[in-house]
């Protein structure tokens, strides 16, 4: 489990240098990939649930993101497109497509159907953190005044 977070690391890493991150931002955004894939696995683990998992290390990084994005006085963007990377759904997308065309109506929607749950999940827990991070901003967050 902390050898696939390490991978998240460095992949969420690579990322970073793709989306133009600068100096601290990368390694900050990178741990934070790591965090919520730590997250997701041990949910996976004690849950069952895939929707359930992505949605806890989905929360986890939006938290993550909102913290650093006060404490670097950066944008939470650059901090949630790199963390949520390892989080999304690729091959539930890939094989969707797989099935589509190769007939498999069935199978298609069955993937279609894992893959949007999965990826409202992910968008669910952003909006949430940030929903609330605009509500609780006045109150906790003296940095604004």
């Amino acid at each position: 489990m902390i050898l696939n977070s390490l991978y998240a690391i460095v992949a969420c890493l690579a990322f970073a240098v793709i989306f133009n991150a600068k100096g601290k931002k990368m390694v900050f955004a990178a741990i934070g990939g790591g965090l919520g894939w730590m997250i997701y696995l041990i949910s996976l683990h004690y849950n069952q649930s895939q929707t359930v998992a992505l949605f806890a290390g989905a929360l986890v990084v939006s938290i993550y993101a909102e913290i650093m994005a006060r404490l670097l006085k950066n944008p939470v963007t650059v901090f949630i497109a790199c963390g949520i990377i390892p989080l999304v759904p690729g091959n539930g997308m890939y094989y969707t497509m797989y099935e589509s065309i190769s007939g498999n109506i069935t199978k298609s929607v069955h993937w279609g159907f894992q893959t949007l749950m999965a990826a409202g999940s992910i968008a669910i827990a952003i909006v949430f953190v940030s929903s609330v991070t605009k509500i609780i901003k006045p109150k906790k967050f003296p940095i604004y005044k």
